[in-house]
């Protein structure tokens, strides 16, 4: 089961790369803006995603000058990046919707869903989705489990954060 479920994973890690190619690019110049300027980029997870906030903020090798999404006033030079499971996680599109009211750029990952209310993928100016519209495993009734989350955004966290870095790396050249 471990090794389909790694195949499985792999796949999704492929797919996320090849159909978010240029917005991994696009997101990381929106964010790389804020330390370039006088901004700060700040974090927001829901749920599960709460992973890729400790992973930002007290991994190994946390993302420099990132800070957690609170009542902080935010200004027009600071950017946002959300994490959500799905693109209609009403928290997550409560924190798009008051972003986007307030000016404020933002870069969303989540898994789009079709939903009859405010999508976060329509409202981010940049917006990767993960893909992920149901468990990876087959069971024996037909049904599909192993839904990782998680390991999806924290995938798509590296990659913007290793794009950042190499713009900044440039940009300080």
């Amino acid at each position: 089961m471990l090794k389909m479920f790694t195949t499985q994973l792999t796949g999704l890690f492929k797919r996320i790369e090849e159909k978010a190619e240029f917005s991994f690019e696009d997101g990381a110049r929106l964010l790389a803006q804020a330390p370039v300027g006088d901004g700060v980029i700040y974090i927001f997870g829901t749920k599960e995603m709460k992973a890729v906030e400790l992973e930002a903020l007290e991994g190994a090798e946390p993302f420099k000058g990132v800070h957690l999404l609170t009542e902080a006033e935010l200004s027009d030079a600071d950017r946002v990046l959300i994490f959500s499971r799905t693109s209609a996680d009403e928290d997550a599109v409560a924190v798009g919707a008051e972003l986007q009211e307030k000016g404020i750029p933002f870069v969303a990952v989540s898994t789009v869903i079709e939903s009859a209310g405010a999508d976060l993928a329509e409202m981010a100016d940049v917006h990767i989705d993960l893909r992920l519209t149901r468990g990876l495993l087959p069971d024996d009734f037909g049904n599909r489990y192993g839904y990782p989350s998680s390991i999806a955004a924290l995938y798509v966290y590296y990659g913007l954060k290793f794009t950042i870095d190499e713009i900044l790396a440039e940009y300080e050249e």
